[in-house]
């Protein structure tokens, strides 16, 4: 169940930063970046996950300098529609290319108390949109005390799985909530001991071809000096990146990780 087929997605998620205009800005100079350092595009899918006003901007963008970033929402609503102010639904995030949604952050977990059957209702919610639902699972320190690494990442991705079908494509993105933003980040083999975990429970539950086929990406306090320990590991297909992802030198670094430091 080697990594050969699975290209590596380094998934940018700006979280509530970045106005349109700086967000256009910012890509323009990121693309600039990775172009004149020779970077191939083929080689590692790049994601970016703007705020719900800059999507617009950015996809417009990207269309017309025909940049070759895939473009994703940080959220969305469990309800296509209706009556539901300040909520945005699936069907508009698809209107606008977007191909992914972060699904489950430990954020919003926390300060808008998701819970998993939220988190699950959102999963369907976006394949029904035809989005590729980027689920993020992770255990706190305390959970991490008192039950290990994996067991609570493994309970929210199925609860998160739950009534999905085999077919159907999705990211997980294991992010231990303890290092999101404390510089102190898993070690490598803390994270393939449970990103393997997982790809197990996408076995389980969606089957063999799933389980291979599924990218599985760590997050949490990634930056240019750490990803290759990460993208060494079987079954670290990736990363979702925070605070980096919004340095244009630090975040194409980090894409870059194949070139700048050899895996």
């Amino acid at each position: 169940m080697g990594a050969v087929n699975r290209t590596p997605f380094i998934a940018g998620n700006w979280k509530m930063n970045l106005d349109h205009l700086q967000a256009v800005a910012f890509v323009q100079k990121l693309h600039w970046a990775l172009k004149d350092a020779g970077h191939e595009a083929g080689t590692v899918e790049v994601g970016v996950f703007p705020p719900f006003t800059d999507i617009r901007s950015v996809q417009t963008l990207l269309d017309a300098d025909k940049i070759e970033f895939s473009l994703g929402a940080q959220d969305l609503s469990v309800h296509d529609s209706g009556a539901y102010t300040g909520e945005v639904a699936g069907p508009f995030l698809a209107k606008l290319d977007a191909k992914y949604v972060i699904i489950g952050h430990s954020e919003r977990r926390e300060y808008h108390a998701e819970g998993d059957d939220v988190v699950a209702a959102k999963v369907q919610a976006a394949l029904r949109s035809g989005l590729i639902p980027v689920i993020c699972v992770g255990e706190t320190a305390d959970d991490l005390e008192k039950h290990g690494a994996s067991a609570v990442p493994v309970a929210q991705l199925r609860a998160a799985l739950d009534g999905v079908a085999a077919g159907a494509e999705v990211v997980v993105a294991y992010e231990p909530v303890w290092a999101i933003g404390s510089g102190q980040a898993a070690t490598p083999q803390q994270a393939q001991d449970v990103c393997a975990t997982l790809r197990g429970v996408v076995g389980e539950l969606l089957g063999p071809d799933a389980a291979a086929a599924t990218r599985v990406l760590y997050g949490g306090s990634v930056k240019s000096g750490n990803i290759a320990g990460f993208m060494r590991e079987p079954d670290v297909d990736g990363a979702l990146v925070g605070g980096a992802s919004i340095l244009v030198d630090e975040f194409a670094a980090i894409i870059r990780y194949q070139k700048h430091v050899g895996v």
